[in-house]
Order: C-alpha cells, then structure tokens, then sequence
C-alpha cells in the first residue's frame, strides 16, 4: 500500500494527518512524500516521522515546484512507486480510522484486472478541527458521461488498484493536468475501469484559507464557481481535460471515445446542433439542476 503525498508549507497541520496515517487500521503503509519547495519546516517533521514510522517506509523526494497538480503527477509517473494499492493523500486533513482498509475491502470483491478506483464523501472541518459540513451526496453512478463534465471527489478520499495507478500513469507520462483527481476519474472511467463513489465520509477535509471553496459545503463557496463558470475557467479546464484525452484516445474504451467525440463536437457546434449533439452524448451532471447548469453553461460557452 503506498500513500502519495504532497506537500508544501504543510507544518501548521500536516502532524495531525501523520498521526490519521499511522493509525489506520490496515497494517502496511509505505509513505512517500512530494514536497514541493516548503520553507515552513515539513521536510523536518517528515523526516522526524520517518524514524518513528513503524508501518512501512517513509521516502521524501524533491517536488517539481510547478504547483500541485505537477506535484501529484510527479508522484503517478514515478516508477520507483510500487505497490498493490496506491492513496492520495493532502496535507492538512485527517483520515477516519478504516479509510484505508473500506477501499482495499471492496476491492476485495472485484476482479483485480480491472482497473479500480475507490473514492468517498468528506466531511468539512474548520482550522481548529471543528465539524462544519459534509460535501455534496451524489445520487447517480459515476461514469465516463458524468466525468466528462464533473470531478466528484476529491483526490484526497482516492485509492487506486495496480492496474488503474498503470493506466493513470500511462495517460499522465503523456500529458499534463489541471487536477490530478479529476483527471483519475476521467481516465479510469475512460479506461473501462470500475469506479465506487462511498457515502460514508472517509476523510475530514480541513477548510482554512488556503483551501477555503475546495469543499464547496458553503453558499459563498459556490457563488465563487459560479463566478469561475462565468469567467470561463470551467472551459479552460474543459479543454485541458478534452486535449489530455485526446491524445490518449487508444487507452479509451470504444464506448468512451465514441462519446468523447459527440462532445467534443458539441462544444464547437451551432446552438441548436449543440443541444442535439449534447443530449444524445448522454454527458450529466450528478443532480437534475446540475444538468440544467451544464446546458446553460454549453449554451453560453462557459464549459
């Protein structure tokens, strides 16, 4: 089991994720560690964890300082990083005791040639660790028509089988991403990959500052992506993901290229022709307003 993590300017909290890791209930933990330039003193209380680590090892390697999305790619396409599950893991949250062991459970009952991706709701908790909400709860089944349009969990409540870490590895060694959790679930539904999306909240994602729309919990936080949408950052990150599929498209499953293609047409198709091409790619979002949003934004072009 190896557990990515990236890291940068992380010491304010990063202990009280170190203590969730070393507590999990499942008995092997191999560490590895991305920091991406932090002057705070992780790299320090990393490496006084690494003497203390009684469930594996501890590697701390040099991040790209590119941002985190570089970071977290560093780690995919590392192929020193071996193991038969492979978790994301941020800095600032705390894991609930089995969320480790939920993943590798379920994986348990599927066919391990399959590519695998397990991901889950969090719960919010404030600066000080108090409880302050949960994430959205997603009613529909993920796919490679919802990925398309929408990342459903964060890459922090994320676990990969061997043979999804191959395929994200593959795909990632040739392109770059705006995320590294959307990117997963677009790739490994693309991929023919089974995905479980957990209501139970797995992980306590740490709201503070620096992070404040990531949970998206609160109606500030959700004006601020409406906000996004409307100055077309949801389109530039669209086109991102379109292009990195693209230049994957022999790792697409024929059902997933051939709706990558209805989409991509529709997005640079007449409005009315738009809609048409839209609707018959079967591309939705999570709930029926959300669907509703996304014709808007097609419309508009704002994705």
């Amino acid at each position: 089991m190896a557990v990515l993590l990236g890291t940068k300017d992380g010491a304010a909290f990063i202990n009280q994720q170190l203590e969730s890791l070393a507590a999990q209930s499942w008995p092997r933990v191999d560490l590895w560690v991305s920091d991406d330039g932090s002057t705070d003193g992780t790299a320090s209380i990393i490496e006084a964890w690494r003497t203390r680590w009684a469930k594996g090892r501890v590697t701390l390697v040099d991040g790209p300082r590119q941002g985190f999305a570089a970071n977290f790619r560093s780690m995919i396409i590392d192929p020193r990083v071996q193991a038969d599950y492979y978790a994301f893991c941020d800095q600032d949250d705390v894991w609930e005791r089995d969320r480790l062991e939920s993943a590798i459970r379920w994986m348990g009952t599927q066919d391990p040639e399959t590519p695998l991706l397990f991901c889950s709701r969090t719960a919010t908790i404030s600066e000080t660790g108090q409880a302050a909400g949960h994430s959205p709860l997603f009613p529909r089944p993920p796919s490679f028509r919802n990925a398309l349009v929408q990342s459903i969990a964060g890459g922090n409540t994320m676990l990969l089988n061997r043979k999804a870490r191959d395929l994200l590895a593959k795909a990632s060694a040739r392109t770059e991403f705006v995320s590294h959790d959307w990117w997963a679930y677009l790739i490994v539904a693309a991929g023919g990959g089974t995905i479980r999306y957990e209501p139970r909240p797995l992980v306590r994602y740490r709201q503070h500052g620096a992070n404040l729309v990531g949970a998206n919990v609160s109606w500030r936080a959700r004006f601020i992506r409406i906000g996004r949408l409307r100055k077309g950052q949801f389109a530039t990150w669209t086109d991102s993901n379109l292009s990195g599929l693209v230049v994957n498209r022999d790792l697409l499953t024929s059902d997933a290229e051939h709706c990558l293609e209805m989409f991509i047409e529709a997005r640079n198709s007449a409005v009315f022709k738009r809609f048409r091409l839209l609707r018959k790619s079967g591309v939705y979002r999570q709930t029926v307003l959300g669907t509703l949003g996304l014709y808007l934004a097609v419309l508009r072009s704002w994705i």
